[in-house]
């Protein structure tokens, strides 16, 4: 799938682009199987919220599920990212966001760009976070906030180091980045100035859409309050002229790849 020079023009502009329909409500309904699985194999990238039981994320898990590892190559995907940062592109990251219901905790708001700049050494935010809903993601399921045009403003985020919670009080400190404790999240002055500036919006829509979304556009979530989970894919691409440099203490490979290879581009069903 390519994107119309319109397309991009509104990408560049806002720092996102919603595409409904992307994928069939039957491919959709392949992903979804194969979630039971992964959230009970409990995997090195499976992180949890801080009742210490409910899943949150689970990374990597395109490098053992073959419908994920195919997710990851397709054409409707790869070929936008390719587009948006003009060169080949690998995936950097890949992980599920399980926003169980009731138990779904916060993402507070954030850059992307910033863990991935700080913590894995990329060097420019050129990178495009693809984000494909499994659920139908309404008002009342704790939809994706964002700030729109925020990516112009640069990389606000700053490390602002907060002690972990007692659950993860024995884990490494990259883990209080991928929890509701965010280590880089938005101070409250700069999100007010950027809401009078910019405003807000949620893309809502039906299952199999795609979010593509900019690494240092501002966005957010709430706890999902609605009695269903509300999953969502996130693909982290990276373009193959941004390599990471090298850092003493990386994140682990589940969470932050070394592997630099070109995607081979699927045209398939997933």
């Amino acid at each position: 799938m390519k994107l119309t020079s319109e397309q991009l023009q509104t990408y560049e502009n806002q720092g996102y682009l919603f595409s409904p329909n992307l994928f069939s409500q039957a491919e959709v309904n392949v992903m979804k199987g194969e979630l039971p699985r992964i959230y009970a194999d409990a995997k090195l990238g499976t992180i949890v919220e801080k009742d210490g039981t409910t899943i949150r994320m689970v990374f990597g898990v395109h490098t053992y599920n073959p419908i994920f590892n195919s997710l990851g190559k397709q054409a409707r995907i790869v070929e936008p990212a390719m587009q948006i940062l003009d060169s080949q592109v690998y995936i950097h990251q890949f992980h599920i966001n399980a926003k169980k219901a009731l138990t779904g905790d916060t993402f507070p708001w954030h850059q992307d760009y910033a863990y991935h700049h700080e913590e894995d050494g990329i060097p420019t935010p050129r990178v495009m976070i693809a984000i494909i809903f499994l659920d139908e993601v309404h008002e009342f399921n704790s939809p994706l906030m964002l700030i729109p045009h925020s990516h112009q403003e640069g990389l606000i985020a700053k490390n602002n180091y907060t002690e972990q919670h007692s659950t993860y009080k024995d884990d490494p400190d990259w883990m209080a980045n991928v929890t509701s404790d965010d280590n880089y999240a938005i101070d409250l002055a700069n999100l007010k100035r950027l809401e009078k500036k910019y405003g807000i919006v949620a893309p809502k829509g039906s299952a199999g859409s795609i979010l593509f979304l900019h690494p240092n556009c501002i966005h957010a979530s709430g706890v999902n309050m609605y009695p269903f989970d509300r999953s969502l894919v996130v693909i982290i691409y990276n373009s193959t002229e941004n390599l990471t440099l090298s850092l003493e203490n990386p994140r682990p490979e589940f969470m932050a790849s070394s592997d630099y290879t070109p995607i081979e581009i699927l045209l398939n069903q997933i």
